[in-house]
């Protein structure tokens, strides 16, 4: 306690002194204020909504085991990004060298703050809501703005899930659907499909036979109820694991977090044994460190890792919610982060073994109809026999003796080359091509499993492997959702489940369009990354400047039983707040530099073209990122100016089993007396002498005193183990 504060000086002057009531309150025996005279509000004390109140703080869920809890975290953190986001910026980046800014980043900023939401998560066991209501009121927004993007987030995330599955059921046949062109009857003349011919047989199913895709985002073209019943499937698949709160979705977390890392093993494993793996694994750990130097590698290191551990969404602080508060988070945080990063790099090795092994046998068809070329040409005498060196079997081509070949070609005929429609063929050129996303999942992965011995059982297992992931993902995500709603209304657990899955669901039909490809890219590219950066900004904040860096540190301390390296201090106040505020700047420079567009699929063209979005769809683009970032603003102005209460009421004090569980900090102004987190009086020992407090010659207090758990008054700081939210 600062030595200048009114208390100390109380206890050290014979003057008179006269006290606010935030003085009273430290040295009073916490009391039931509504069955006290310090019930000024009116508000008639209701015995059995008090009970039930108790009762939720004292009953609050919680993990069956800590394995359970460390795989819930894992399953939320670790998802579809990790598969085809991760391996799509190591190869755009600099292959090994992207890694290096990537780790940095994780250490100084995804570390910290992933450790400060599973802290507060764990101290003050609510939901987003509640727990940025306590920390500070005025930004209580914060909980709100959580919510809305886990909203925005699992509107499309689930969509993707729903192809997986369609995926999934097309496997169970041999040979895969869409190893092989279709064939089309014209007449009595059987051809092959035009668009699928143009581009390949992956391509031609994934935007012709899945999607049923539309030319641009104005073309609705109707639901496509293949992929709406998926959708509702993938619904009723959240719905059930979360429908009984932890007690479901713990359970599934032991299936769907450990099952990814067995199919990733057992992909790895026969894609080093496949040819051209390694090809593909030296081009990726290849490190291109002039890359190292491009600030827009570093942007997308801090994206990524922002993203990876689920930032602001509001799930790390639900799962921390339900632990004990002597749990070591620190441990929890390091870990976590960094079996996030192994997963990348395990996903990374896998995706680049296949790759590799596409990027072979794509090459060797190159080689061989650019040979056809070669033989027609020297079969017309466009080119002379004498060009062809001696060891050049055709037969048996290579694609050394082919690049031999073809660079003579070039040398000889370098004034009518380009007529003749060659290609270089090289595997460095196969291995360049970026896929990203859905790309890489089903275009590319689905590809060259098309060649694998015994194609549908890994199909199988690819796609589990997907649905697994999001569907771990998707419970982290809903229960950013669920449990700060519940904590803070008080609604049924299962009806709100049961009605915010239908809800979604309804509102997710624009997924299932023609066109909802185009909807999902939208969503993906602007309804979290600006929000959720200034969410994480102001959870930042509040910690670490408004509520105090070295007041969390001591409360840490308390509750781990051990100080928190000083590293987090500085990382906190300064390294962290400086990095998410770069990364907001750059993110919004780069919407500016790049005006919003996405990428369709023409099918007279059988190719895609990146197309603006028209009037409409910026309509909708912008107001995603407003309503989102809405509640900051609205809850501060409506604190701010008293318009409705923050629960910081002078007089109006929450009481609770012998516990304080209201800060009343903002009782007056220039009050130094602050309520800070601690252990409850039983527990801690009282920094004062052990009598009633003094009100002035003559007083008598006004509060009924009772005793103490531990049979003396209460004095110092006291503060809530599970301390309750208000709005």
């Amino acid at each position: 306690m600062p030595k200048n504060s009114k208390v100390t000086q109380r206890e050290h002057s014979s003057e008179h002194v006269t006290e606010s009531v935030a003085d009273l309150l430290a040295h009073e025996e916490p009391v039931d204020y509504k069955r006290s005279v310090l019930n000024v509000t009116g508000e008639a004390w209701d015995k059995q909504k008090d009970g039930e109140e108790e009762l939720d703080a004292e009953n609050r869920p919680a993990w069956n085991s800590k394995l359970q809890y460390i795989l819930a975290q894992i399953g939320y953190s670790v998802g579809l990004g990790n598969v085809w986001r991760f391996p799509y910026l190591c190869q755009k980046n600099g292959g090994g060298a992207y890694l290096v800014p990537y780790l940095v980043l994780l250490i100084i900023i995804g570390l910290p703050l992933f450790f400060l939401e599973l802290a507060v998560g764990q101290r003050i066991r609510r939901g987003s809501i509640g727990v940025w209501n306590y920390i500070c009121p005025r930004l209580g927004g914060i909980g709100y703005a959580s919510c809305l993007v886990c909203f925005f987030v699992g509107l499309y995330y689930n969509v993707i899930i729903g192809w997986s599955i369609f995926y999934f059921f097309k496997s169970f046949q041999y040979p895969l659907p869409w190893s092989e062109c279709p064939i089309a009857r014209n007449g009595s003349v059987a051809v092959v499909e035009a668009e699928c011919e143009r581009s390949s047989a992956t391509t031609y199913f994934w935007y012709r036979e899945a999607l049923d895709i539309s030319n641009s985002i104005s073309e609705s073209g109707g639901l496509n109820w293949k992929m709406t019943l998926c959708l509702l499937v993938a619904w009723s698949l959240v719905g059930l694991a979360m429908i009984k709160g932890i007690q479901s979705s713990g359970k599934v977390m032991y299936f769907s977090s450990l099952f990814p890392y067995v199919v990733l093993v057992c992909f790895l494993v026969r894609g080093l044994l496949l040819r051209g793996a390694v090809d593909g694994i030296m081009h990726m750990f290849t490190p291109k460190l002039d890359k190292m130097l491009d600030p827009q590698v570093w942007r997308e290191a801090a994206t990524q890792v922002f993203f990876a551990l689920g930032l602001g969404f509001g799930g790390v602080i639900a799962f921390s919610s339900y632990n004990k508060q002597d749990n070591n988070c620190h441990f929890d945080a390091t870990l976590v982060s960094f079996i996030n990063f192994f997963t990348s790099v395990l996903a990374t090795l896998v995706v680049f073994a296949v790759l590799g092994f596409k990027a072979n046998i794509m090459n060797e068809k190159c080689v061989v109809e650019n040979a056809e070329k070669i033989l027609g040409y020297l079969n017309t005498n466009v080119l002379s026999h004498d060009l062809i060196p001696p060891h050049v079997n055709f037969s048996h081509l290579t694609a050394k003796d082919y690049n031999e070949m073809y660079r003579v070609i070039m040398t000889v005929k370098e004034g009518h080359f380009k007529e003749l429609g060659l290609d270089a063929c090289l595997l460095e050129d196969e291995l360049d091509k970026s896929v990203q996303g859905t790309g890489l999942a089903f275009i590319a992965f689905t590809e060259a499993m098309t060649h694998f011995p015994a194609s549908p059982f890994w199909s199988v297992m690819f796609f589990l492997m997907l649905i697994n992931l999001g569907l771990g993902s998707m419970i982290g995500t809903m229960s950013g959702i669920t449990t700060p709603i519940i904590d803070t209304f008080k609604v049924r657990k299962e009806v709100f489940t049961v009605g915010c899955c239908i809800f979604a669901f309804v509102v997710g039909l624009i997924f299932v369009q023609r066109s909802g490809n185009y909807f999902v890219t939208m969503f993906d590219d602007y309804s979290a990354t600006l929000p959720l950066t200034v969410v994480v900004i102001l959870e930042n904040i509040a910690v670490a400047w408004i509520y105090g860096t070295k007041k969390f540190m001591q409360e840490l301390t308390e509750m781990l039983g051990f100080r928190p390296y000083q590293f987090y201090y500085y990382t906190w106040k300064y390294v962290s707040p400086i990095c998410m505020a770069v990364l907001m700047t750059a993110s919004i420079i780069q919407l500016g530099v790049s005006p919003p567009g996405y990428s369709a699929w023409i099918r007279e063209e059988a190719a895609e073209k990146f197309l603006f979005y028209p009037t409409w769809a910026m309509a909708i683009l912008i107001s995603l990122i407003i309503l989102a970032s809405l509640p900051l603003p609205l809850v501060f102005i409506l604190r701010q100016f008293h318009l409705v209460s923050d629960g910081s009421n002078t007089l109006s004090v929450t009481y609770k089993k012998g516990r304080m569980m209201k800060d009343i900090s903002n009782l007056e102004d220039n009050d130094e007396t602050r309520f800070i987190l601690s252990k409850v009086p039983s527990e801690t020992p009282s920094p004062m002498p052990t009598h009633r407090s003094y009100l002035g010659p003559g007083s008598n207090s006004p509060m009924e005193m009772s005793s103490a758990p531990n049979g003396r008054y209460g004095s110092g700081y006291l503060m809530a183990s599970t301390p309750e939210s208000e709005l």
